[in-house]
């Protein structure tokens, strides 16, 4: 085994070395905006809707009305703590799955009445404790991919910071996926494909470079629909600047949607989906 591979890479180093685990970095960053940081810049009138009716309310995952640019949309966003009182109290931004039975109960409530939706992707991923698996956590993030897909709506989801694996796509079936420029999005987090990978968990930012879960990756490979910018040195350094440059990227993306017939938009999704890692047609 070579001697120097349980050796730490210095932040600095790693960042030049592997742009991508720059991207990580920021994905991270304790000052980035979150889900309802967005939401109260964005939104106005915002109700939101709490409780799965079966089992209870997860703070993880966020979801209500409200008025953005002259519609009335349905938000579903995962939320991160800011403090240690409010990461506890919302598990880490790790849904269980109540968060996901609530998020598909508003969709289904926008598809009922006929309301765009809007969903916010950010966790690392759903929560992985044995009270989580006791109530169904995979067939709660199977059921949303599934019901989401059939939505009669348009659906626009955006990557606001770390998309985690099915965590975050249980939230992630849209006719328009957008991530922001300094997101990240990936079947696994750096650190866990670096243990299975490298057998090193200290070489998470070969791992992110190897995963290609940046924004332009992710838009050369077609898995994404678009880039949202953000401030110089990333969201955290202006909030204010980053949620209206997501402003003006999903009045573009509803707009393009608005004339569509459900079963259009149901198709168009399903059409999305399925060319998805087909690189030879």
């Amino acid at each position: 085994m070579d001697s120097d591979a349980n050796v730490a890479v210095p932040v600095e180093e790693a960042a030049e070395a592997h742009p991508a685990w720059r991207r990580v970095q920021l994905a991270r960053h304790p000052k980035r905006p979150h889900s309802l940081d967005y939401i109260q810049r964005l939104v106005t009138d915002f109700q939101e809707i709490h409780g799965d009716r079966n089992f209870g309310d997860d703070p993880a995952i966020v979801a209500g009305l409200g008025q953005f640019e002259g519609r009335a949309v349905m938000w579903v966003a995962e939320q991160k703590g800011r403090d240690t009182k409010q990461k506890l109290y919302r598990n880490f931004g790790m849904p269980k799955p109540e968060g996901y039975r609530k998020a598909l109960r508003a969709m289904q409530l926008a598809a009922k009445f006929g309301r765009p939706i809007i969903t916010l992707l950010d966790t690392p991923g759903a929560y992985p404790g044995i009270d989580a698996e006791e109530r169904g956590q995979a067939e709660a993030i199977a059921r949303n991919l599934r019901e989401m897909a059939r939505l009669p709506v348009p659906v626009v989801v955006v990557c606001i910071g770390e998309g985690g694996s099915g965590g975050a796509l249980a939230l992630g079936v849209g006719n328009t996926v957008l991530m922001l420029e300094n997101a990240v999005y990936s079947v696994i987090s750096p650190e866990s494909c670096a243990s299975i990978i490298y057998r090193d968990s200290g070489k998470a930012e070969q791992a992110a470079a190897a995963l290609r879960l940046a924004a332009e990756d992710l838009l050369s490979l077609g898995l994404i629909d678009g880039i949202v910018p953000e401030p110089p040195g990333g969201a955290q350094e202006d909030p204010a600047a980053a949620a209206e440059f997501l402003r003006g990227h999903l009045v573009l993306r509803l707009d393009e949607l608005a004339g569509m017939s459900g079963d259009q938009l149901v198709n168009h999704r399903y059409a999305k989906f399925r060319k998805m890692g087909n690189f030879f047609a």
